[in-house]
């Protein structure tokens, strides 16, 4: 129980942080020289100007086909894992031990468990992937000799690092549920003793009857 616990609130942190991750224009960030007083931040769907002030300018990019192809990757992969990740965390929540839903169907709930255990997985390779590729790209550029020195380099943002942790929690979680959905008994249990029938209970319980009732009954 506390492992399945556990899973299910790593799977949870991890799903919130990859949809904050997909939709927060800080996967890049640009410090100008010549004007160091704004900071160009890039997502996958909008460039945001930073000024001193504090006030921010965001402009959507102004067509999907001519991003460069490691952001059209990334858009596709971070909503699929966004899926992903709500689509494992019901099937998993189905399948805890504290809920109610198919308590007299074991098998179905370590199914269940299981299922989305291997989900969440699937979420978070498909989170690393888009996370690690822009990085990659990202520390290429940034080093390419044929570029000038004085051209202005783009950095890892903070949603670089979130996206990495995303990823990770949302790998932990469903191999934790994973693990516990095999650990966890599929014998069927016992119905309890309210659900006999009444036939089966005065069968059961014969040699109590009074010997006045047995012969009412002869």
């Amino acid at each position: 129980a506390k492992a399945q616990l556990g899973g299910m609130l790593l799977a949870l942190l991890g799903w919130v942080s990859s949809c904050v991750t997909t939709f927060v224009p800080l996967w890049k960030n640009l410090n100008l020289d010549l004007n160091e007083l704004e900071v160009w931040n890039m997502g996958l769907w909008q460039v945001c100007i930073t000024q001193e002030e504090g006030v921010v300018e965001c402009q959507a990019h102004s067509s999907f086909l001519a991003l460069p192809p490691e952001l059209r990757i990334s858009r596709l992969l971070m909503c699929l894992s966004n899926g992903l990740g709500l689509l494992g965390c019901l099937l998993a929540a189905l399948g805890l031990e504290g809920w109610r839903t198919c308590e007299d169907k074991p098998g179905r709930k370590r199914r269940l468990l299981l299922a989305g255990g291997v989900t969440l997985g699937m979420a978070g390779i498909t989170t690393l992937v888009p996370i690690s590729w822009v990085a990659y790209n990202t520390v290429l550029d940034f080093w390419d000799e044929t570029v000038p020195d004085i051209v202005p380099r783009w950095e890892f943002g903070e949603a670089t690092f979130l996206g990495w942790f995303a990823g990770a929690f949302l790998a932990a979680g469903g191999l934790l549920l994973a693990c516990s959905a095999r650990s966890t008994r599929t014998a069927t249990p016992l119905a309890p003793a309210c659900r006999q029938a009444p036939a089966a209970r005065g069968l059961a319980g014969g040699h109590h009857l009074h010997p006045k009732n047995a012969d009412l009954v002869i």
